[in-house]
C-alpha cells in the first residue's frame, strides 16, 4: 500500500512541475521553466523507475495513471493561483458618458477607449490591460458599473511601450 500511495504521490508532483513549466515556458520564463525543469525530471525518473521495476503489480501502474490525471488539475489550480502575465479586456457598454473609463483609470486600470456605434445606438468601447492577478476583480469591478456591459478578454503575446506597462514593471499600479 505504501508503494501506490509513494507512485500517487510522485506523479502529482511531477506533473504539476511539467504543467507549471510548460505554462512557465509559453509566458516567456524560460530560466525559471529551465530550473523546473531540472526538478521535473529527477521526480519523473524516481517515479518511472519505481513502476518499471515492479510492473507485475497492476496497482503500481493504476496509482501512476492516477497520479498522472491528479498532476494535471494540481498544476492547473497552481498556475492559477500564479496568475502570470497580462490580460487584455475589451468591453462595450452604453455608458457614452465616459464615466466608466474614468472610474476604471482611477483604480489604476490602463484604459484606452473610444465611440462605437452598435445595433441600438451609441457606445462606449474600451480596451483595458490588467495583470492576470487582478482580472477576476477588473470583470467585477466593469459589472458593478454596467451589469450589462459585453466584456471579452485575451492574453497579449507582446506589450511594448505605454506609460502603463511602465507603472507595473515598477510595481505602482494598484498601491
Amino acid at each position: 500500500m505504501g508503494m501506490i500511495l509513494i507512485i500517487f504521490a510522485i506523479n502529482i508532483v511531477y506533473v504539476s512541475f511539467s504543467t507549471v513549466r510548460m505554462i512557465l515556458t509559453l509566458k516567456g520564463y524560460r530560466y525559471i521553466a529551465a530550473a523546473v525543469s531540472m526538478f521535473e525530471v529527477v521526480i519523473y525518473v524516481i517515479g518511472l523507475g519505481l513502476v518499471l521495476d515492479n510492473l507485475d503489480e497492476i496497482q503500481n501502474l493504476i496509482a501512476y495513471a492516477l497520479g498522472f490525471g491528479s498532476g494535471v488539475v494540481v498544476g492547473s489550480k497552481i498556475e492559477e493561483r500564479l496568475a502570470l502575465g497580462y490580460i487584455t479586456v475589451n468591453v462595450i457598454t452604453a455608458d457614452i458618458n465616459k464615466e466608466m473609463p474614468a472610474e476604471l483609470r482611477r483604480l489604476g486600470y490602463g484604459v484606452t477607449d473610444w465611440s462605437a456605434n452598435g445595433l441600438s445606438g451609441g457606445r462606449s468601447t474600451m480596451e483595458i490591460l490588467t495583470p492576470r492577478k487582478y482580472e477576476l476583480q477588473l470583470y467585477k469591478t466593469i459589472t458593478d458599473l454596467d451589469p450589462k456591459a459585453f466584456i471579452i478578454s485575451y492574453e497579449p503575446k507582446t506589450i511594448h511601450g505605454g506609460f502603463w506597462v511602465k507603472s507595473v514593471k515598477r510595481g505602482k499600479l494598484f498601491k
